[in-house]
C-alpha cells in the first residue's frame, strides 16, 4: 500500500495561509513522508470574488519557508475548468445531474419559508423531473442525491460517522455562469490525482457524505478520510484574529523559525509520548494517524515562543546571521547585507542567543552593537549615570584607550583594579558602563559585550556620556 499513498493540502488563496491550515499541511506531508507515498499540493481558487494571486504567492512561499515541500504541483483549479466540464456531461449523460432552471429569487423565497416554518433548508427537488423544459432560460446542474437510507464514513480519527440521506440535497455542481463548486471540483481532482487519503480539518466532515456519493456516481475509487479536530483559542473558542496571530505569515515577520512552528503545529493534536522537540526525520519516522486526538486541541503562544527560544538558542550562530539580515535592513540598522561582517555578526548572536525568543527581539538587541548612535533611556541614566559614576567612567575610558589587545579579559582587568582600588563593587561600575554603551540596564555580559562592540565604538559612546555630563 505504500507505493499507492497519494495524499493532497488544498488551501483556498482567500488569505495568508492559517495556522490549522499549516498544521493540515503538516500532517499530509508527514503521512506521505512516512509511507513513501507522494504529497500533493492543490490551489482551490474557484472563488474568484475572494481569491488573489498575492494570497497564492504567499501561501506558497509559507509553505516552502516551512519546508513543506511538495511532489506534484501546485495544481491551479481555475487552470482545469475543460477537465470539471467534461466530468458534469458524464453525470448528465448518465442522468446522475440534472439541469436546475430555479432562480436565485425563488430559491431564497422557498429558503426563508421553510425557516418561518421550522423545515429543514434544502432544495426541494422541483427540477428533478421536469418533462416541459424552459427555454432560453440560464441552468445550472444539481447532482442527483440518494432520497433514503444512510451514508456511513469509517473515519480514520473520529471513528464511525453515520449520515442520514434525507438530509442530503441535491446539490449544485455547476452554476448557472458555467463555474463549478467546490464539492464537485474536489471529487474530480482527488479522482484525476488518484488521492489515496483524505487528512483535513473536521469543519469538512459534513461535505463528505455529499462528496462520497459523487464519488460513486463515477464508479471511483473512494479515498479513506481523517477529519482533525479544530485548533481552538484559550478561551476553547474557535482560533481567530482575537487570539492573536493566526497566519504563518505573522509568525514569519516576528522572526520566528520555521523549524519551531513545525515543531509546535506537530504537537497540536498529535503526540509520542512525552516528547515534545522533535526533528523533521523523527516526525516522519513516528508519524501516524493513530496517535492523532479526537479531541480539539488549544492553541498556547508563550509555549511556541518558548520553544522558538529553545530552537534558536540551539541554531549555530552563523546560520542565525544569515536569518536576521532581513530584520536589520527592515528596521533600517543596515541597510544592505553586504554592510555587515557575517562572522562579527555571529560573534554578537552568540551573545544574544539564551536571551532572544524570536529574530526580531534579537535585532532590536542588535541595535547597540551595530549602530553608531544609541539612545539612553531616561530612567537608566537619571539612575545610573551620576557625576561620581561618570568619573569612574572616564577613568575606564582612558585605560581602555591604551589596550592593544580589546579583549574581554583585559578589559575585566581594568574593571577590577579599578574597583580595587576604590573599595567598590563591580557592578557598581560594569552598569553604568553597561548604561552608557547600550542604553539600557540589561545586555549580555559587559566585558564580552564591549569586545564584540569593538574599542571604537565604545570609546566614542563613553565619550559622549562623559562630555554630556
Amino acid at each position: 500500500m505504500k507505493d499507492q499513498i497519494r495524499v493532497r493540502f488544498a488551501p483556498s488563496p482567500t488569505g495568508f495561509l492559517h495556522i490549522g491550515g499549516a498544521r493540515t499541511a503538516l500532517f499530509n506531508w508527514l503521512f506521505a513522508k512516512h509511507h513513501d507515498g507522494v504529497f500533493i499540493l492543490r490551489i482551490e481558487d474557484t472563488d474568484r470574488s475572494r481569491s488573489t494571486d498575492d494570497y497564492m504567492k504567499s501561501i506558497i512561499e509559507d509553505m516552502q519557508w516551512l519546508g513543506l515541500h511538495w511532489d506534484e504541483g501546485p495544481y491551479r483549479q481555475t487552470d482545469r475548468f475543460e477537465i470539471y466540464k467534461e466530468f458534469a456531461k458524464k453525470l448528465l449523460k448518465e442522468e446522475k445531474a440534472y439541469y436546475c432552471y430555479c432562480s436565485a429569487e425563488e430559491l431564497e423565497t422557498k429558503r426563508q419559508a421553510a425557516i418561518s416554518s421550522g423545515l429543514p433548508v434544502k432544495y426541494d427537488g422541483k427540477c428533478r423531473e421536469l418533462d416541459i423544459i424552459p427555454e432560453d432560460k440560464p441552468a445550472a446542474i444539481r447532482f442527483k442525491m440518494p432520497q433514503e437510507g444512510q451514508t456511513i464514513v469509517n473515519d480514520l480519527i473520529k471513528g464511525k460517522v453515520i449520515f442520514d440521506n434525507t438530509q442530503l440535497e441535491d446539490l449544485v455542481i455547476v452554476r448557472s455562469d458555467g463555474t463549478p463548486t467546490y464539492n464537485f471540483v474536489v471529487v474530480v481532482d482527488d479522482i484525476e490525482m488518484r488521492i489515496s487519503h483524505i487528512i483535513r480539518g473536521d469543519d469538512h466532515l459534513n461535505n463528505t457524505p455529499k462528496q462520497i456519493h459523487i464519488y460513486k456516481a463515477f464508479n471511483s475509487h473512494i479515498p479513506e478520510f481523517a477529519h482533525l479536530p479544530m485548533i481552538l483559542g484559550h478561551d476553547k473558542s474557535r482560533l481567530s484574529k482575537r487570539h492573536g496571530a493566526t497566519s504563518v505569515h505573522a509568525y514569519r515577520e516576528m522572526g520566528y523559525l520555521p523549524e519551531a512552528l513545525v515543531n509546535y503545529l506537530v504537537r497540536l493534536g498529535w503526540s509520542y509520548g512525552d516528547k515534545e522537540i522533535f526533528s523533521k526525520e523523527e516526525m516522519i519516522k513516528l508519524f501516524s494517524l493513530e496517535n492523532i486526538g479526537k479531541s480539539a486541541a488549544v492553541f498556547n503562544p508563550d509555549k511556541l515562543l518558548w520553544l522558538n527560544s529553545q530552537y534558536i538558542m540551539n541554531t549555530d550562530s552563523e546560520k542565525l546571521a544569515e536569518l536576521i539580515l532581513p530584520f536589520l535592513i527592515k528596521d533600517n540598522i543596515i541597510t544592505n547585507k553586504e554592510e555587515v561582517n557575517k562572522k562579527w555578526l555571529a560573534k554578537a548572536i552568540d551573545l544574544l542567543k539564551e536571551r532572544s525568543k524570536t529574530l526580531q527581539e534579537m535585532a532590536n538587541s542588535l541595535k547597540y552593537f551595530i549602530s553608531d548612535l544609541i539612545e539612553i533611556d531616561p530612567k537608566a541614566k537619571d539612575k545610573f549615570l551620576t557625576s561620581e559614576s561618570i568619573k569612574f567612567l572616564a577613568e575606564i575610558k582612558e585605560l581602555l584607550l591604551k589596550l592593544d589587545d580589546f579583549s574581554s579579559k583585559n578589559i575585566e582587568k581594568i574593571f577590577i583594579n579599578i574597583a580595587q582600588q576604590n573599595n567598590l563593587k563591580l557592578g557598581s561600575l560594569a552598569q553604568p558602563m553597561r548604561v552608557a554603551i547600550t542604553g539600557s540596564t540589561a545586555s549580555p555580559g559587559i566585558f564580552e559585550l564591549m569586545e564584540t562592540i569593538g574599542k571604537e565604538k565604545v570609546i566614542k559612546r563613553l565619550s559622549k556620556v562623559i562630555a554630556i555630563k
